[in-house]
This record gives structure tokens, sequence and C-alpha cells, in this order.
């Protein structure tokens, strides 16, 4: 925990209002100023209890603090290196840490994830029916079975995609771990958007996880491993810019420089040589070229916590969706309060994120729209599970890419 970035804090309480869990419970101490004054203690000599890990484990590491702010206090890095404290000095309760380690060698390993697609496409009904029954013997357990989406048919992606057209530029892009194996669609439709924009597409096959999960959980190790083999695997593919799809997955690679820091220059200097940009962003900047064919629909836009925070790419996806003919686009009320996903937060606090999700549905399935549209895959799964429980008509969940995909491609539809 760094002295100085903590001294940053001049306990304003220009936060509170952006922090989910003090809206929640109006507690200060489960406040980014209380949680800072509790880092403050710590670095002075106050043992991490439990109480205080208990407080540091309730942040989601949403970042809506962060540009709420008006002393520039980045409560991001606070909360990570916090995090990695807890879990170097802080022993957990066995069954927490029997948890947190089924998800560590589960989630960030792609090929772990596809050896669950079998299960999950045979049991999806049957899971949603035990859920309630599981959620009295063990609630994160019962958050993984109902979270889960159905198995989608997964087709695998060449190494290289040429563009369509005149090419315009080389791009690189992540497949992820959570979006390649649960949501492989979007993986297609972010690829046929860029080759459609003029992008020769490069994909590198033993791409693995970023990171993104590690370090907002305080798995610092297993992070650092997981950002040095991703920037090497794209130097090896020959390519400097990376186009990312998942929000958290984008704010993390954003930062690989600063992550690196601890290990030496050469790291840094390899991160700083390596651009990661967000697929809205990216396509935003380059401008469009490929034409828009007429979709008439009504979207809620839902703004993931780490792009709408972390990187602050706002208006970029609503300009594309924007942009499509015949689509309505409407504002989602309380936009910049987290969903309750925030990575694996709705694994280990899934009561606070049941509470957290049951409130963003309500307000998306206020806006009437169609269709929501979502930047993450986590936020993805957590709003499709909070709109199942309310037993109402569901509303299906799109990518950005998969709506520009379909307006590209002049489907009737989003498929």
């Amino acid at each position: 925990m760094d002295p100085e970035l903590i001294n940053d804090c001049v306990h304003c309480g220009f936060c509170l209002p952006s922090c989910p869990t003090y809206v929640l419970w109006g507690e200060e101490m489960d406040s980014p100023r209380g949680r800072i004054h509790l880092m403050k203690q710590h670095v002075e000599g106050t043992p991490i209890t439990p109480e205080m890990a208990g407080h540091f484990d309730a942040c989601l590491g949403c970042m809506a603090c962060v540009p709420a702010c008006p002393s520039g206090v980045r409560y991001d890095r606070l909360i990570e290196q916090t995090r990695a404290e807890v879990e170097r000095v802080h022993v957990r309760e066995p069954d927490d840490r029997a948890l947190r380690a089924l998800v560590f060698q589960l989630f960030p390993y792609p090929r772990r994830l596809r050896a669950m697609r079998l299960p999950l496409r045979l049991s999806a009904g049957l899971r949603r029916a035990v859920a309630p029954r599981l959620e009295r013997i063990n609630p994160s357990l019962a958050a993984m079975a109902d979270l889960a989406p159905p198995a989608a048919d997964r087709t695998r992606l060449p190494r290289r995609i040429a563009a369509r057209g005149p090419r315009r530029a080389t791009v690189g892009m992540l497949t992820g771990c959570v979006q390649g194996e649960f949501f492989p669609q979007v993986n297609e439709a972010t690829a046929r958007v860029l080759a459609m924009e003029g992008c020769d597409v490069v994909i590198p096959p033993s791409q693995g996880c970023c990171g993104a999960l590690s370090l907002h959980s305080g798995q610092e190790r297993q992070a650092l491993r997981f950002a040095k083999r991703t920037i090497t695997t794209f130097e090896r593919a020959g390519v400097d810019t990376i186009v990312v799809n998942a929000a958290g997955c984008g704010s993390t690679m954003k930062d690989y420089a600063e992550i690196l820091e601890g290990e030496g220059g050469e790291w840094v200097e390899r991160a700083r040589a390596i651009r990661t940009v967000d697929l809205a962003e990216y396509l935003v900047a380059l401008g469009p070229a490929a034409e828009r064919h007429p979709l008439p629909l009504t979207v809620a836009y839902h703004d993931a916590c780490h792009l709408a925070h972390a990187q602050g790419v706002r208006s970029q996806p609503r300009e594309l969706l924007g942009g499509i003919p015949g689509l309505e686009l409407r504002e989602i009320a309380e936009s910049a309060i987290c969903c309750g996903s925030a990575g694996t937060y709705n694994l280990f606090q899934p009561e606070t994120a049941k509470d957290l999700g049951d409130r963003k549905a309500e307000r998306v399935l206020a806006t009437g729209a169609d269709l929501l549209v979502s930047a993450n895959p986590g936020c993805t799964m957590q709003i499709a599970s909070a709109i199942r429980r309310r037993g109402t008509e569901p509303i299906p969940v799109a990518h950005t890419a998969q709506v520009l995909d379909a307006s590209l491609r002049g489907l009737a539809r989003v498929p």
C-alpha cells in the first residue's frame, strides 16, 4: 500500500454517492474514504483483522469513485495493492480459501473452462432448478450454477482474418477466457466487424488469460505471470495494437506498464510498446467504412464499470449504436452504479451482488427496450441472471459488436 497515494485522500466525501456498497448500506467503512482510512491504519501498524479484510472484500472495485474524486485519488491502484496485501497476510477461513482456489484454478484457464461446456449444455435447466436449494448450502456455488449461460456453439477463429476491401489497419484481437469460452459469438462478431471496417485481424492461438480476474482479486503473482505471457504472445504475433471487447480485460491491459513496474524496466518498456484499445474506442477513432443497414430496435446500453469508470469509454459505444439506422437508444437510470458482477465479486459476495443485480435489472426493464447491450461478459451473465429471477419476460442481452455486426451484414435482427 503506497502511503503517498493514501495521503492524497482529503476525506471530502464526493466519492460516497458513487460507491455501490455505501449506497446500499450507508456505512462509512464501506465507502472509498472509509476503506482508505483502514488502509492508513494498516500502513501505520494495525494488523489486518477479519473485520478489516471484510470491508476490503466488500468493495466491488468498480472504480466509480475514481472519476468522482476531485483530488485525483488513485483508488484503483490502492485497492489492488490492498487486496494483494490481504492475500499475503490474512488467514482466511477454510471454506473461503477452498472457494478462491477453485475460482482461480478454473476461470483464468480457457481449456479448463472449455471442459465445462458439455455439462453446461446438458444441465442448464437442472442448474436453475437446484440453485435455490444450493443457495441454502453454499451461496457461492449457487451463484456459479445460476450465472453460467447456456453453452453456445463454438467455432475456431483463424489466426488471421483479411480485411474486406482496402486494408486500413492491422490489429491483434484478444479472445479472453470467459468471453472466449462462454460467449464465442461475441468474438466472432468482433472479428467480422473489424474485417468489414478494413482491418486485418491477427488472433494468436496461444493466448490465455490477460490477468484481470487475478489482479482485481489480489492474486498478484498469477496476474503478473499472465500479463507477461500476454505481452509475449502478441509480440510474437507481430502486432502492436490489441483490440479488446471485454471491459475488465481492457482496463487491466492498459495498465500493464504500471502493473509491471516491480518486474524491471524491460517489462515496462515492452508493455508500453503495445497499445490496448477497447473495440468501440477503436472503431470510433478509425471511422466508419462499411455500410450500416437499418436495424429497427430499441436498445438499452449498460455501462460496464471497467469501461466507463476505469477506461473512460462512455460516448463511443453510444456513438456506434446511434449510427445504426432505425435503432433507438435508451438510457438506464443509475447507469454509474455497478450491476454487482465486478469480475469474481458475484462469486465471493453473492448476497450483495444479488442486491445490486436486482437493482440493475429493475432499471433495465424500466426502459422498455427490446435489447440490452453490454460490453463485458460478467455484466451480461449478472444482469441476465437477475432478470431471470424476476420471472418477467426476459430481455435478450448482446454485445455492441453483435449489434454492429448485424447492421453491417444487413440482418433483420441481432442473432
